[in-house]
């Protein structure tokens, strides 16, 4: 029996958005009535059940009735339904005011392609109508119909609606927003939804499925750089299988096999062995919008969060601090003394408010470049300060690499774009090892045969604290301990530095040159630890800016850091504090603890 071909139609994503009772759940249960994308016999149910309880039928009941429904193919949550016309299939997602909507836009788990803006036409155009409008234009989403609904309240006065379209065309302009079109409508009464109405004989445009129909299918990203942050690395290792896979969903562009990939902001290269994927036929190629993965001919150490890009194309930014564009939705302000966490594709950073250049209202668009706070519903542009350096791209460059999220304890509160990548006390340092990482030169023996054949995981102890508090006795105790452990460890003091590799510059100006003895001190180190070593190392109150820079150049996941002594004088984030000094065997058998609770050493208990 022949096996008759169904075309595929089509899906278009498309957000309506709408100040509270204007009407969006009337329309959307409309717009699924009217294309018959409802389960069979579900209007007639509602309505029987609103005349059992003497109780008015509202298309926006559908929505209620729906929650649970499964058949069909029909899914109705909080966030999304769907509904097709001739042409395509709509999935319709939650208004921007909606914080689920906003972190799934800007994750990328909904990717909102149109939008439906409604308008009460008896209450007119409120705060919401004009804030949605705004975090619209903030995501790029530009192909907008806004609805002027519940006409019938106002008796389809003309009049009515011509003001309303003036009013927000004149807003909306403000912000670069063209709409497409406005369509009086009555969500109650099918007003032109899906066909043209009596009520209105003034109006002869086109019905809202029309101008739905009307819209164009965003391209998914294929002519743009290519872009995939790093979900995870997974190893295998049953039956012999040695892969390493580097896996994530790629937001831009195409890879195959034979690229040389470049990793940001880590600048670690190498080139794609295999392409990857879960009960997927062998393919030699994986483009946008797929969860893929692939190996490496020659194997390096990457983390989650970084971006994978190929080597001949455009690449992305890479620092620790950003001016950006957000909005938030907090039930609380953001404020410059408080800690935050920025996620950007998979990287996952603590971030602070430097300084808030302007904070616009963005119901009034008016604007206030002496607030010290972004309150609910407000819109700033600021210099955010992150704990370490990400990767992106600009908001006009790649959009999909631009956008993130605050989380406010725990909470996703705000959202927003990136617009300029600004310069910090380690760029010079990170552009000195983004080259190193580039140029590397390989070893046959990778970072995890080391770690298993010397039973230990690399790792760098930075003992620091004021003068003549013990660090160096500390130290070599230490090392001598870990030695007699059988472990590969090596104690090395500022000093050996600072004679030796640092001789050409120990005692010149420009402050002994402090920053290049940590960069010189970090580069000996991550060769120490390349090689598998436990390194200690002792330094003379090392400050938070120190340790960045040192975390710039060797991977903070093997830095861990001990502060000696009572008096804290520095801001630096320590790992380990042993404020009283009862000798070095006594503090080198702590910092051992401290070793095997992180699992770098092993722990017997």
């Amino acid at each position: 029996m022949a096996t008759e071909l169904v075309e595929q139609k089509e899906d278009l994503n498309i957000v309506i958005a709408g100040h509270v009772d204007h009407g969006k759940s009337t329309i959307i249960g409309r717009l699924l009535a009217d294309t018959d994308s409802l389960p069979e016999g579900k209007l007639e149910q509602v309505k029987e059940t609103c005349r059992r309880n003497s109780k008015p039928f509202e298309y926006a009941f559908l929505l209620d009735a729906l929650k649970d429904e499964q058949s069909q193919g029909i899914t109705i949550d909080s966030a999304r339904c769907f509904f097709e016309t001739e042409k395509r299939e709509y999935i319709i997602l939650d208004a921007p005011g909606h914080i689920e909507f906003l972190k799934n836009m800007v994750t990328g788990a909904a990717r909102a392609e149109a939008a439906l803006l409604v308008i009460d036409a008896d209450e007119g155009i409120q705060e919401n109508s004009k804030r949605h409008g705004y975090m619209l234009s903030m995501l790029g989403i530009d192909q907008i119909v806004v609805l002027v609904n519940k006409m019938d309240l106002v008796d389809y006065d003309q009049e009515i609606y011509d003001e309303i379209v003036e009013d927000y065309t004149e807003f909306l302009r403000k912000i670069d927003i063209e709409p497409e079109t406005f369509v009086p409508v009555s969500g109650m009464e099918g007003d032109n939804i899906a066909s043209l109405s009596d009520n209105t004989p003034w109006y002869e445009e086109e019905t809202v499925l029309e101008v739905l129909d009307d819209f164009e299918a965003e391209e998914l990203p294929m002519d743009k750089p290519f872009r995939m942050p790093v979900q995870d690395v997974y190893k295998f290792t049953k039956g012999g299988d040695n892969r390493r896979i580097v896996a994530g969903t790629i937001t831009s562009g195409q890879v195959k096999v034979g690229d040389e990939v470049v990793f940001y902001p880590s600048g670690k290269k190498s080139t794609v062995k295999s392409i990857e994927g879960f009960n997927k036929p062998t393919t030699v190629s994986a483009r946008v919008g797929e969860s893929t993965g692939f190996t490496l001919e020659e194997q390096i150490y990457i983390t989650r969060g970084e971006i994978a890009t190929i080597d001949d194309e455009p690449q992305p930014e890479a620092t620790s601090r950003i001016r950006a564009n957000i909005f938030w939705l907090g039930r609380e302000s953001m404020t410059k003394n408080k800690e935050y966490y920025l996620k950007l594709g998979t990287a996952k950073v603590r971030a602070r408010i430097e300084e808030i250049k302007r904070v616009i209202d963005a119901s009034d668009l008016s604007q206030n470049e002496a607030k010290n706070e972004i309150e609910r519903h407000d819109v700033a542009e600021c210099v955010l300060k992150l704990d370490k350096a990400i990767a992106f791209d600009l908001a006009n460059e790649i959009a999909e690499t631009s956008r993130f999220v605050i989380v406010d304890e725990h909470e996703i509160a705000g959202g927003g774009i990136v617009q300029k990548a600004l310069e910090d006390k380690q760029s010079w340092v990170r552009e000195k090892v983004m080259l190193r990482n580039y140029k590397w030169e390989k070893s046959h023996i990778t970072n995890d045969e080391r770690a298993e054949k010397y039973n230990q995981k690399s790792t760098l102890v930075l003992i620091t604290g004021e003068e003549d508090v013990g660090k160096k006795p500390t130290a070599k105790a230490l090392e001598k301990r870990l030695f007699n452990d059988g472990k590969i460890v090596y104690f090395l003091g500022i000093g050996n530095v600072l004679y030796g590799i640092d001789a050409d510059i120990k005692g010149t100006e420009e402050n002994n040159h402090r920053e290049e003895h940590l960069r010189r001190l970090a580069e000996v180190s991550n060769i120490m630890l390349d090689a598998g070593a436990i390194l200690a190392v002792t330094a003379v109150e090392l400050t938070q800016n120190d340790l960045e820079l040192i975390k710039t150049t060797v991977n903070p996941d093997k830095i861990e850091t001990v502060w000696l002594g009572e008096n804290i004088t520095t801001d630096i984030n320590y790992d380990l504090h042993i404020p009283e000094f009862e000798g070095e065997k006594e503090a080198a058998r702590k910092i051992k603890g401290l070793l095997q609770e992180r699992g770098a050493i092993f722990k017997p208990w």
